[in-house]
């Protein structure tokens, strides 16, 4: 079979009912690059891209506007704690480890932030090259997979509650589409939590971006991720309808679900063998450091102030 049939092979299974797994799908995407290759690197990325924005404002559909609002309150904070420390801690961490000052800087906002987005958007006003943007974006996509598959086992073991989850899911995993992913596994409320809490993590790219502009006296070409804005419109129309319109909305939300886990199959999809090479021992080693150390005291945070 020609490798285009089986690529999409792959990706029509990823549509049955029964592959809407997160997990499985990613785990589909990451054997086929790895194994056959992805004859498509372009199109999967800038589709995972669009369709995991679609299925984040799908998703919005089955939340309720208010919970969303005092979701996002409460985890500002949080969020604001989180981005700070995982910056200066993975300069540091990178100081230590003698990776280079770029590399170093956007693995720690990748961490902090939101993964390949934020690395994307900061790269260029610290004038990153291609190899610095190649060795942080691998390493925070292997973390990233690896957090999808291991974080609901982690919160099954320590008996956390699905807000607690919720919130340390958005609080620990670096992508968005990772952070649902793991949430979707563990339950509805902690997706919705997790959803919320992450896209507020996410406009850190903003000030985050501009004072690397500014730190390099540079102009910042901003990405503004306006999805979020039609996130929570979708919750308000969910809040603010009447109940005959309920099983419509339960069907956009299945059918994000869906998106979502096609969006993974996409993602895992784009790692190649060379990317994983390109990363290096000591850029690996930064972020996974980094990570424990964030993740460990997220959850500490977590177990403290969420009953």
């Amino acid at each position: 079979m020609p490798l285009l049939a089986k690529f999409l092979f792959v990706v029509a299974f990823c549509l049955s009912a029964w592959l809407s797994s997160p997990p499985l799908a990613l785990a589909l995407g990451l054997s086929l690059a790895l194994t056959l290759g992805n004859p498509f690197p372009e199109f999967t990325r800038t589709w995972a891209k669009w369709l995991l924005q679609i299925s984040v404002v799908g998703l919005g559909f089955g939340m309720n506007l208010g919970q969303v609002l005092r979701a996002g309150r409460s985890g500002f904070l949080y969020t604001m704690i989180g981005i700070s420390f995982a910056i200066a801690l993975g300069m540091l961490l990178g100081k230590y480890l003698a990776v280079d000052r770029n590399p170093a800087l956007l693995i720690s906002v990748g961490t902090g932030i939101c993964g390949g987005s934020a690395i994307a958007a900061v790269g260029p006003v610290i004038e990153a090259n291609e190899h610095d943007m190649a060795v942080s974006l691998g390493t925070v996509f292997i973390l990233n997979a690896v957090g999808l598959f291991i974080f609901p086992a982690i919160g099954h073991r320590f008996h956390l509650s699905q807000e607690q989850f919720g919130l340390w899911a958005a609080l620990a995993i670096h992508d968005t589409s990772s952070v649902v992913g793991a949430a979707a596994k563990y339950g509805t409320i902690a997706l919705g939590i997790a959803t919320t809490v992450k896209l507020t993590r996410a406009l850190w790219i903003v000030p985050v971006t501009l004072g690397a502009a500014a730190l390099n006296k540079r102009q910042a070409r901003l990405q503004i991720p306006w999805f979020i804005l039609f996130f929570l419109l979708a919750a308000l129309a969910r809040s603010s309808s009447p109940p005959v319109l309920m099983n419509t909305y339960s069907g956009l939300v299945a059918a994000a679900k869906v998106g979502l886990a096609i969006t993974l199959f996409l993602i895992g999809s784009s790692l190649s063998r060379e990317a994983i090479k390109e990363v290096g021992v000591r850029p690996l080693v930064q972020g996974v450091v980094l990570w424990i150390v964030v993740a460990t005291g997220s959850m500490w945070l977590v177990l403290r102030l969420v009953r």
